[in-house]
């Protein structure tokens, strides 16, 4: 079973030609929220890379900054990034004790990526990490099979302010980043 850390709701969308991560800006620290403003979603590699990260404030922003290098290092390659990454931060002594999960995702590819050494492709192509994961991911399943017209960046938003009326890690002050999805 993944770690679900608390303060943090990540979710990540794609649907009708676009790929959307957004997540909540609450810190918390057991139950008193130390910050309301957090981004917790950011482009990477030339903006083509959207990247959202959940767990321990300096671990998750730790990884982040290891996963931009290993971009570089790939030449923005997600696929290549993602699974360095993962063997790096499951074998490496520093890194495997980094607390923090990360979605991760370009214009083709949706990752998962964890210090268990995880990747994950979702069937469906939503995925969600944090403590109101579950509550976003939930919504944006009903949006996706309901809401034919709707963006990934309407659905994602919605799905985590009904996830932030529910979980009490997580707030409604979102960050929204999205990619278009060009076909040839």
């Amino acid at each position: 079973m993944l770690p679900q850390f608390q303060g943090t709701t990540i979710l990540a969308v794609r649907h009708n030609g676009q790929v959307a991560v957004c997540g909540d800006g609450q810190v918390s620290l057991q139950n008193v929220v130390l910050k309301t403003k957090a981004k917790k979603v950011r482009r990477l590699y030339n903006d083509k890379i959207i990247c959202g990260v959940a767990g321990s404030t300096a671990d998750a922003f730790s990884i982040m900054e290891h996963f931009e290098k290993r971009l570089t290092e790939y030449s923005g390659n997600l696929i290549r990034a993602a699974v360095e990454l993962a063997k790096s931060w499951r074998t490496d002594k520093i890194l495997r004790r980094l607390e923090a999960m990360m979605i991760t995702c370009d214009a083709k590819h949706m990752f998962l990526i964890s210090g268990n050494g995880d990747v994950v492709e979702p069937d469906d192509n939503l995925l969600a990490i944090g403590s109101g994961g579950f509550y976003a991911l939930a919504a944006a399943k009903a949006m996706v099979k309901f809401g034919k017209d709707l963006s990934a960046g309407e659905i994602a938003s919605e799905a985590l302010k009904i996830a932030s009326g529910i979980c009490l890690y997580t707030n409604d002050n979102l960050t929204l980043e999205t990619l278009e999805i060009v076909t040839p």
